[in-house]
Formats: structure tokens, sequence, C-alpha cells
């Protein structure tokens, strides 16, 4: 019976040294593994693919929000709604005219209250210093808006516009050094640019450069303005997928949209409205 029972305190113990042995070269090799970096395929209808490595090194909120709205099927059917040849290509926007956000329920199951949402710039002007990324041609980089021109109101806004993006990405077609440090640049187009300068050059409604002074721009059929580099038939989004390789990006951290229509219609309100009372 005693020899009984130090074989099994002898098989315990090389168990345990055996799972201690299985758990540390899972993190030896997690360490040492070089886990390539998730690559996005966006299939353009009657274009072609464009294949671009993402760089969670550099953004990774950015990439966590891209894959999951990708891999949910958010971009599927959206288009390429601005182009503007030797500059870039901006698309992702399910309004279709570059005023749109995604929604929580865009990245997430159950979401109790619904509402639309923005991520912040890990760009150095608001203050993340660890993407080095430059706007190099074929740099994919996050769409946003800016209030800077309102600054001198309220100089908040400025930091609103930068932590505005949401969905909406554009890609470069030449290099283009005054957006560094001021978008969120995440990943590059390593196959099918050729793509991207072709959907670059596609037509469009009209270029803001060609407005004469005080000229109105043309506006659609319902009495719409229309946006300025907006195409004729604006190439259309297939799908977008991200492989990343068996790595969970997560889901990003949002923050809530900022409603500046609400927010200069209050500033009005306070500065005049004791006209009219």
């Amino acid at each position: 019976m005693q020899k009984f029972k130090i074989v099994l305190l002898i098989i315990a113990i090389i168990l345990v040294i055996a799972g201690i042995g299985f758990v540390g070269y899972g993190f030896y090799k997690k360490a040492t593994v070089n886990i390539p970096n998730p690559v996005a395929t966006i299939e353009v209808e009657n274009y072609g693919t464009i294949k671009a490595e993402l760089y969670p090194d550099q953004a990774p909120n950015t990439v966590s929000n891209f894959i999951k709205l990708a891999n949910r099927g958010f971009y599927n059917g959206l288009t390429f709604h601005r182009t503007i040849p030797d500059f870039m290509i901006q698309g992702g926007d399910k309004e279709g005219s570059g005023s749109g956000s995604p929604s929580l329920s865009d990245i997430k199951d159950d979401v109790q209250n619904d509402a639309k949402y923005n991520i912040e710039g890990e760009f150095l002007a608001n203050g993340y210093n660890n993407n080095t990324l430059k706007h190099k041609k074929g740099i994919i980089s996050m769409a946003r808006k800016d209030y800077s021109s309102y600054s001198s109101i309220n100089p908040e806004l400025t930091t609103y516009g930068y932590n505005s993006a949401g969905s909406q990405f554009f890609i470069t077609t030449e290099d283009n050094t005054s957006l560094d440090g001021y978008y969120a640049a995440f990943g590059e187009v390593k196959e099918g640019m050729d793509i991207v300068e072709k959907i670059s050059k596609v037509e469009v409604y009209y270029r803001s450069s060609e407005l004469k002074d005080g000229e109105e721009a043309p506006k659609d059929s319902d009495g719409n303005t229309i946006s300025s580099d907006k195409p004729k038939k604006a190439p259309v989004i297939k799908s977008i997928t991200v492989e990343t390789y068996g790595v969970d990006y997560g889901t990003p951290k949002t923050v809530e949209e900022f409603d500046m229509d609400s927010w200069y219609s209050n500033y009005i309100m306070q500065q005049y409205g004791h006209m009219y009372q």
C-alpha cells in the first residue's frame, strides 16, 4: 500500500511538472512565434480585390474597430462615396454621404440602448504618441470630422473632431504629409493599388474647385445639395473581411457621437435667444 501511494505521488508530480511545462511552452510560443498582422480583403464590385495589411501595434483600437465592423458584415454593400484623383478614395458610410456613423449594435450583440458611436483618434495631435505611420501612397486611414474652424468659439470643438471617426476610411493615392499626425493611419495596401487609383478617377458630379465664386453647388432631384467629389456611379464595396490568423482583437472602446448640429443650435440660443424673448 505504501509503495502504491508513492507511485501515485510520483505520477501526480510528473503531471504537475508536465502541466507547468505545457503552460510555459504556450507563453513561450506566444512570445516567440511571429504572428502575421491582420490582412483586410476589400472586394469592390466590377473593379476587383484590394488587400491591405493592418497595424495593431500602431493603432490598436482603430484596428479593433475596423476588424469588428468588417467581420460582422457592416461594410458589405456600402460605397466609395468620395473620390479625388491624386489624393484619396473614401468609403464606409452607411448614409453614403459622408455624414453617417456606425451604431453600437454594429459591433456588439444584445445592445440594450443602441446609439451611434465614435472612437478616439489615435494620432499625435490628439495626444496619442504611438502611431508613427506616415500618409504615403496606399495608406488606409480613418476619416473624421473637422471642427477646427470653430475653435475660436470653443477650443474643445477641435478635440471633438479628433474623436469623431466611426466607420469611414480613406486610402491615399499619393503621399500627403499634411495628414500626418492629424488622422489615424492604421494599414497599408499590399495588393490592388491599381484598383484604388482607378476608383479615384471615376466620374463625379462636380469638384469643389470647379465652382465659381458665389456659385451654388448642384442639387439632386429632391432638392438636396450634392457633395463635391461624389461619384455619379459610386463603386460598391461587395465585402470586407479581415484574416486575423487566430488572434482576437476584441471589441473597440467607443465614445458617444458628438452632435454638432445640436451643439451649434444651443450655442445660438445662448448667445442670441434673449433677442427673441
